[in-house]
């Protein structure tokens, strides 16, 4: 038999059928299968994004009004010593989070000392207004990456204490998805590029993912679950199993920003569904314990200490404790309570004693001495903001209209005096 040769017209045009099959298969195959592609023949680094529906973040709103916890006068004379009366040279990011959570990026002050919202978000967001402030005496808050934009953080000067605690705290400050975000070389990066990276840089093995939790919390739903770079699936399922694991004496701040973040996604799946109802009911049942605790450990004069954690133990052996420690306990817990059903409550009347406890505590230091411990306190003025239902910036706003700042003035060849202090 003759052996039949093809022509060349024939094998182009066979090669022409491959390479169009060849097309369409890649064309219709799940975004997964082409990257998969990608990564191997074309050695391109694959870099996941979830695709997120809003761009602004969710809000958890607080459940109460009550002006038996807070007064007006009350809040306002705390709000007063937690304003950011930062110094504008070296600022540092722990504090311009704290306070931008508690105060978002709305606020405006009358007094020229006290740092807005704006220009607090612009010092984090952009590295020439970080450069502005440190010099080369710090490095870089926001740190290039080949897709998108991390923050340094940890304990070295200029940095972001916490992990995730910027993206945490610019979310809650309400700051938009596309809002321009200046790194040191990238200058067309977004918000949205460091929630991205964020997420594919996710371990659950970390010792902090309190701030973690919030920010995906408040950004993603209704998607539950996301791939990281390394293809490991992850789940708010598996951050609610991580944040109540272990001695409830473990996390951050005495372990009181577990309870917060487990509660903010509670909340949040009670409208998104993020969570199985295993999980819930496991997430549930562990502040359901936190209730219990609380409930048993308060102490005459109102305040919740430290080893919280310890029950009955914490009250009839109490430990020497440093009182901001118990400031952080009792801000803490009283702010996850404010969005917390009555259910979880401990009695109504302890929630009262520990506010009038807070707010004594407060206003009793110098400014100077809350802003020494600042980060602690800033949590007193948005958990008391959240039992009046509002929030920082429109209260101190319609508060200002009939309590106007009034500028320190010096008579000629007379000493300074300090006017007569007004909220």
């Amino acid at each position: 038999m003759k052996s039949r040769k093809l022509s060349s017209k024939t094998l182009i045009a066979v090669q022409v059928v491959v390479v169009i099959a060849f097309g369409a298969a890649y064309s219709l195959g799940s975004r997964e299968s082409r990257q998969s592609f990608d990564e191997v023949f074309l050695q391109e680094t694959f870099y996941p994004e979830v695709k997120i529906e809003r761009e602004l973040p969710l809000r958890v709103k607080p459940f109460y009004n009550d002006p038996t916890v807070v007064t007006d006068e009350e809040l306002a004379a705390v709000l007063k010593q937690v304003r950011p009366k930062f110094p504008r040279k070296h600022m540092k990011p722990n504090h311009v989070e704290h306070a931008l959570r508690t105060w978002s990026i709305q606020s405006t002050f009358e007094d020229p000392s006290i740092v807005s919202g704006v220009e607090m978000r612009d010092f984090l967001i952009d590295h020439a207004r970080f450069l502005a402030s440190w010099g080369d005496e710090a490095d870089p808050l926001l740190v290039d990456q080949p897709a998108g934009i991390s923050i340094r953080w940890g304990t070295e000067i200029g940095g972001s204490v916490h992990h995730d605690h910027w993206l945490a705290s610019l979310t809650e400050a309400g700051i938009h998805r596309d809002e321009h975000v200046f790194a040191p070389a990238q200058r067309d990066m977004t918000v949205n590029d460091v929630i991205q990276q964020s997420l594919r840089d996710f371990h659950l093995d970390e010792p902090e993912v309190e701030w973690s939790a919030m920010a995906f919390g408040l950004w993603i739903p209704p998607v539950k679950q996301w791939k990281t770079s390394e293809g490991r699936t992850i789940s708010f399922d598996q951050i609610v199993q991580r944040l109540i694991r272990g001695d409830k004496r473990f996390g951050v701040c005495v372990g009181t920003h577990r309870v917060y973040s487990v509660m903010l996604l509670i909340r949040l799946d009670d409208e998104y569904d993020i969570l199985s109802d295993s999980a819930r009911a496991e997430g549930y049942a562990y502040l359901e314990k936190v209730r219990d605790l609380i409930s048993v450990c308060q102490f005459e004069d109102g305040h919740w200490p430290a080893n919280w954690m310890e029950g009955k133990t914490a009250l009839t052996h109490p430990e020497e404790i440093p009182e901001y420690k118990n400031v952080i306990a009792t801000g803490h817990h009283l702010e996850w309570l404010a969005i917390a059903p009555k259910e979880l409550h401990p009695p109504h009347e302890q929630i009262v004693k520990a506010a009038k406890w807070i707010i004594r505590n407060t206003t009793s230091h110098s400014e100077e001495e809350i802003l020494q411990k600042y980060t602690f306190y800033s949590h007193v003025g948005n958990a008391l903001a959240l039992w009046r239902n509002t929030h920082a910036a429109p209260f101190w706003k319609e508060w200002q209209k009939t309590h106007p700042y009034v500028p320190e003035q010096k008579a000629d060849n007379a000493p300074l005096v300090a006017p007569k202090p007004t909220l």
